[in-house]
Formats: structure tokens, C-alpha cells, sequence
């Protein structure tokens, strides 16, 4: 995937919170990741709806870190994610 691209969640994946573990997961078909705090911040901006290029520019302004290394960041979690069928292109 590229700054273009909208990603969402494929069907029956979801971004949780496990309130007894007190962590992040993604939930998915007979299968399941914890999610670091990184990744649960990209992933909830991950909408359907949102190109990847927006979720770059929030993530930089939100923690004032350069547009550049977040991009690096955002698109290595999606690309990974999408080879595993957690993400794909809306």
C-alpha cells in the first residue's frame, strides 16, 4: 500500500481493547496480534475512509515528529498487516 491508498480492516478483523489484560489486540479469523502502541495508533485511524497520506499527516502533527519517519513507520505496520490479511484497500 502507498500514501494513496485507503486501507480498512478485512471482514471479521477488528482492532479491541481487552480490558482484564489491559492491551491492545486485532481480532481475526482463528487468529489474533497484540498491537503495540504504535500500531494502535495508526490503527485507529484506519477507517475505511481515510487515505493513509491523512493518518500520516495526524500522526505527525499529533506527536510533532517528522512527516518522513512517521511515513516510514505507518507504511511498514500496513504493508505487514495487509500481507497478513488484517488490512486491506477499501
Amino acid at each position: 500500500m502507498t500514501e494513496d491508498c485507503v486501507p480498512r480492516f478485512a471482514r471479521g478483523t477488528r482492532l479491541q481493547y481487552d480490558r482484564v489484560r489491559e492491551t491492545w489486540f486485532i481480532q481475526a479469523p482463528e487468529r489474533a496480534f497484540l498491537a503495540d502502541a504504535i500500531a494502535v495508533e495508526v490503527l485507529q485511524l484506519v477507517d475505511g475512509a481515510r487515505a493513509l497520506a491523512v493518518v500520516i499527516d495526524t500522526l505527525a502533527e499529533k506527536f510533532d515528529a517528522p512527516r518522513t519517519v512517521i511515513t516510514q513507520d505507518v507504511l511498514t505496520l500496513v504493508n505487514d498487516l495487509a500481507a497478513r490479511q488484517v488490512l486491506v484497500r477499501a
